[in-house]
């Protein structure tokens, strides 16, 4: 019988991600590629380790495959100590008396029918985080306010523009930090008293005092109106049957080496994939990726330097104000404000401006980009163009998002010209 532990993780890690398409057409929204090098799932990893948080359940669903090699070979605690762990849940197809077999019915759903994960470990406290953000998060500091409340459930909470709240779920807070009212998606979400340009929202991170989770769950379980979705049942439910809801003030998590932690971006769009990619290429990066007090892992896949050749008129290999992973050659082209992920190549007299490659594409000569997304392992064939006529590149049949970043699918192949 493993030993208790003060805190569980269960990282929700399942979802579809359908705004993403087509970068999750073949993958996991916590699988796509972020930051020249990572996984989206990597962030929320870190978070936990970091914070000393080793006991970790990620539970998957659709399009695992790519997640669950990730993780399974690039995240090991070792086998010493069985408080250390980070554990791969997959859907097992629960059975229900009434209902037969069935997959995770939603995320409230996906905790319930691992209930007994929880129940081996006895856990003092049970995290349940997203597995598709882009942030830091001192998690202890969190657990700290949770214990010290005395809250059967604290939210994880974040200031957003009122425009865009209708996205997430709206919060309600006295001047303690409980919460008076949840709203999951209100069409017309209520402004905080202090700022009425924006809302307060949760950020799908809780913390739940175990017994009130098993309670909650249950419930849930047994409710045939419920969509055993967190944000849309249990937490409403909570707080009208009377259990303690908090809200914990994401901008009074302290990390190490870095002043006030204001970032948190959910990348369920495109047009917010994209944006959170530009944020890290410019001089002063709102995130930063280069704090080694607070360190941020991923797969070790030993690429080679990258590499930047070609000094002549016209024809310079060169980057500015990029983001350049391993085994990338600039051979000859132009880089300016974009993410170039591992095995990249760019050749001789291509042009490529604020866009996001991912591994091993390859751009030819005098090929130019701008505002694009390509998948993985693409070509661009010479002379090529994209992201300068949308219609031609909608009639290619690409993806436009309504901000006008084209995005290429991953194994898209250009018609062959004469």
């Amino acid at each position: 019988m493993p030993r208790r532990i003060d805190v569980l993780a269960m990282v929700l890690a399942g979802g579809r991600g359908t705004r993403l398409y087509p970068l999750t057409a073949k993958r996991a929204k916590p699988a796509v590629p972020f930051g020249a090098m990572y996984r989206i799932v990597d962030f929320v990893l870190n978070n936990l380790v970091n914070s000393g948080i080793y006991s970790i359940y990620v539970l998957i669903q659709y399009k695992a495959q790519s997640l669950t090699e990730h993780i399974q070979r690039y995240w090991r605690l070792g086998a010493f100590l069985d408080d250390h762990f980070i554990v791969l849940v997959p859907a097992q197809m629960y059975l229900y008396e009434e209902l037969g077999p069935v997959w995770y019915r939603g995320t409230a759903d996906a905790i319930y029918q691992n209930l007994h994960l929880v129940e081996n470990h006895s856990p003092e406290v049970v995290a349940v985080f997203g597995g598709d953000h882009i942030y830091k998060m001192n998690v202890r500091h969190m657990v700290e306010f949770h214990l010290d409340t005395g809250a059967d459930v604290t939210l994880a909470t974040y200031p957003v523009p009122i425009e865009e709240a209708s996205r997430f779920g709206v919060i309600e807070v006295d001047e303690r930090g409980r919460v008076l009212s949840f709203e999951e998606k209100p069409e017309n979400p209520k402004p905080m008293p202090t700022d009425p340009t924006r809302a307060l929202v949760s950020m799908g991170n809780y913390l739940f005092k175990t017994e009130a989770l098993r309670l909650l769950l249950l419930e849930d379980a047994e409710d045939d109106e419920s969509t055993h979705d967190f944000g849309k049942d249990v937490l409403p439910k909570a707080l009208a049957e009377g259990y303690a809801l908090f809200a914990y003030d994401f901008f009074q998590n302290p990390i190490p080496g870095e002043g006030q932690n204001t970032y948190w971006r959910d990348v369920g769009t495109l047009d917010a994939y994209f944006e959170a990619s530009m944020d890290l290429v410019t001089e002063r990066p709102s995130f930063d990726l280069y704090n080694p007090d607070w360190p941020l892992r991923t797969a070790n896949l030993f690429s080679p330097p990258a590499k930047f050749v070609r000094e002549e008129a016209g024809r310079v290999g060169q980057a500015v104000n990029s983001l350049i992973a391993g085994g990338v050659v600039v051979s000859g082209g132009t880089v300016r404000e974009s993410v170039l992920f591992r095995g990249v190549k760019v050749n001789s007299w291509s042009l490529v401006e604020r866009s996001v490659l991912f591994d091993g594409v390859e751009v030819g000569r005098k090929a130019r980009l701008r505002r694009v997304i390509v998948d993985k392992g693409v070509r661009i064939p010479p002379g090529t163009e994209i992201g300068y006529d949308l219609e031609a590149d909608r009639e290619r049949g690409f993806t436009i998002t309504p901000a006008g970043v084209v995005v290429v699918p991953k194994g898209y192949r250009f018609e062959e010209t004469a």
